[in-house]
């Protein structure tokens, strides 16, 4: 069983930022990626952030110079810097991990969601 959990959101100023957590716990199962999506009112999940076990990071084009991806592979916790919000960027805030399990089997797995809230 592998459990995701996000947490830091909540409501901020326009021009202010968070930081977005993403705990990963499982057994037999090793993260490779962690990705970063949203949700807006009346949107499609969309992607946000993505980053690899080696670091390597890839953005939405609407986050880059705002946010930053960051993991702690140690702790198996992802972040999500967050700054110069706007209220566009208001949404929920999925993780999402994947990787293989030790019999070799590949999966992803999703949080729950975080509120983030701009307001103007």
């Amino acid at each position: 069983q592998v459990r995701v959990v996000e947490s830091g959101g909540g409501l901020v100023q326009a021009g202010g930022s968070l930081r977005l957590s993403c705990a990963a716990s499982g057994s037999r199962f090793n993260i490779n990626a962690m990705n970063w999506y949203r949700q807006g009112p009346g949107k499609q999940r969309e992607f946000v952030a993505h980053i690899t076990s080696g670091g390597i990071t890839n953005y939405a084009d609407f986050v880059k110079g705002r946010f930053t991806i960051s993991r702690d592979n140690a702790k198996n916790t992802g972040y999500l810097q967050m700054n110069s919000l706007q209220p566009e960027d208001t949404a929920v805030y999925y993780c999402n991990v994947d990787g293989w399990y030790d019999s070799g089997r590949y999966d992803s797995h999703w949080g729950q969601g975080t509120q983030v809230t701009v307001s103007s």
